[in-house]
C-alpha cells in the first residue's frame, strides 16, 4: 500500500508541476500581462525551478525545504502572506501534515480539504444509507426466484438505473421535483451553510443512489440465484425447513460475498465520483473541491486530493479482502 501510494503521488506531483501548468500559475498569482521575465522571477522566488527530486521531497517532507528569500533584501519571507510558513530551513511536508498553500482560495489547504471532506462524508453516509439496503432488497428478492416476472421487473428495474448517467438523471429530478412540483431545492448550496436538510439534500441523494442501487443489485441478484440452487439448499428444503428460514440462515449469507466487495467499491467511487453531482447542485464538498483545485491550478490542492482518493481506495480494498475472508467460510487465514 505504502509503495503504490508512492508511485500514485509521484506520478500526479509530475503531471501537475508540467511546464504549462507552471506558466498558468505563475499568470493567476502575478498578472494576467506578466512578461516572461517576471514570470520566471515567480517561480524562481518560490521554489518552482529547484530540481524536480528535491521539490518531490520537500512536498513528502523527507528533504529539508528552504526558505523564499525577498528577491532585493534576501531576507527570509514566506511564499503567500496567507500561508505561515518556516523562515528557515525545515523537514516540513505530508509526512508532517503540512498539506501546503491553496493558491486559490489563499489559504493552507488543511483549511479547505477538511471542511470539504466533512461535507461529502455526510452525503456518503446518507447515499449508502439509501443504497445499500434498498439494493440488497432488490437483488434476494430477484433473486429468490429467478426467472419469475417479480425477477424480470426487478432486473429491467436495476438495469436502468445503472444505465442512466447522473448528470441525466440529476437534470430530471431537478425537473420534476424543483421546477415543477416545487417541493425539493434544485441547489444544495444551502446544505453546507446552513446545515442539511431534506429540502436541500434529498436531489443530491437521490442522484447517486438511484444510479449505483442497479449495479449492487445486479450483482446480489446473480449470487442469490447461484445459491439458490446449490445442494446445501436443497437439503435444508427436503428437511423440511420453510422457505423464509432457508434464505435467512443459510442463503443469505453466501449470497451477500460478492456483493460485500461491490459496496466496498462504492467508497471509492462515491469520493472521486460526486464530482459531476456535488458541481451540478452546488455541493461544496470534496468533489466540487476538486474541481475548483483543477479549474484554477492549484497544485497542493490538487495533490492533497490525490493523496485522499489513492488513500481511500486502498483502504477500501484491505477492508474488501478481510471481510471477503470472513464471510467466506471456505477462507482460512493462517
Amino acid at each position: 500500500m505504502l509503495l503504490t501510494m508512492l508511485c500514485l503521488t509521484f506520478v500526479v506531483f509530475y503531471l501537475v508541476n508540467l511546464e504549462p501548468n507552471l506558466r498558468k500559475l505563475s499568470i493567476s498569482q502575478t498578472n494576467m500581462r506578466a512578461s516572461d521575465e517576471m514570470i520566471e522571477r515567480w517561480l524562481v522566488y518560490n521554489g518552482y525551478r529547484e530540481p524536480f527530486l528535491e521539490r518531490y521531497g520537500q512536498w513528502l517532507g523527507v528533504w529539508e525545504k528552504p526558505p523564499s528569500r525577498d528577491v532585493e533584501t534576501g531576507e527570509p519571507k514566506p511564499r503567500f502572506s496567507f500561508c505561515d510558513e518556516a523562515s528557515e530551513p525545515v523537514f516540513s511536508g505530508v509526512i508532517q501534515g503540512d498539506l501546503g498553500c491553496s493558491t486559490a482560495f489563499r489559504t493552507t489547504v488543511a483549511d479547505r480539504l477538511l471542511p470539504a471532506l466533512g461535507h461529502t462524508g455526510v452525503l456518503m453516509f446518507w447515499v449508502m444509507l439509501t443504497m445499500v439496503p434498498s439494493a440488497l432488497l432488490i437483488g434476494v428478492l430477484a433473486g429468490m426466484r429467478e426467472g419469475s416476472k417479480l425477477d424480470r421487473s426487478l432486473s429491467v428495474l436495476s438495469i436502468t438505473s445503472t444505465a442512466t448517467p447522473e448528470y441525466v438523471s440529476g437534470i430530471v429530478f431537478a425537473v420534476i421535483f424543483a421546477s415543477w412540483l416545487g417541493i425539493l431545492n434544485g441547489s444544495a448550496a444551502t446544505a453546507t451553510r446552513d446545515g442539511v436538510t431534506f429540502y436541500n439534500f434529498a436531489l443530491p441523494v437521490m442522484t447517486m443512489s438511484i444510479y449505483g442501487m442497479g449495479y449492487i443489485a445486479r450483482m446480489t441478484r446473480a449470487s442469490m440465484a447461484e445459491v439458490m440452487v446449490s445442494q446445501y439448499i436443497r437439503t435444508a428444503r427436503l428437511k423440511g425447513l420453510n422457505f423464509r428460514t432457508v434464505v435467512l440462515k443459510h442463503a443469505l449469507r453466501n449470497a451477500l460475498i460478492a456483493p460485500f466487495t461491490v459496496i466496498m467499491l462504492q467508497f471509492p467511487w462515491l469520493l472521486t465520483g460526486v464530482v459531476i453531482v456535488e458541481v451540478m447542485f452546488r455541493y461544496q464538498g470534496f468533489g466540487w473541491l476538486l474541481v475548483e483545485a483543477a479549474g484554477n491550478n492549484d497544485i497542493d490542492l490538487l495533490l492533497s486530493c490525490s493523496i485522499v482518493s489513492v488513500l481511500v481506495v486502498l483502504l477500501t480494498q484491505l477492508i474488501s479482502d478481510v471481510g471477503y475472508a470472513y464471510l467466506n467460510p471456505r477462507i482460512r487465514v493462517r
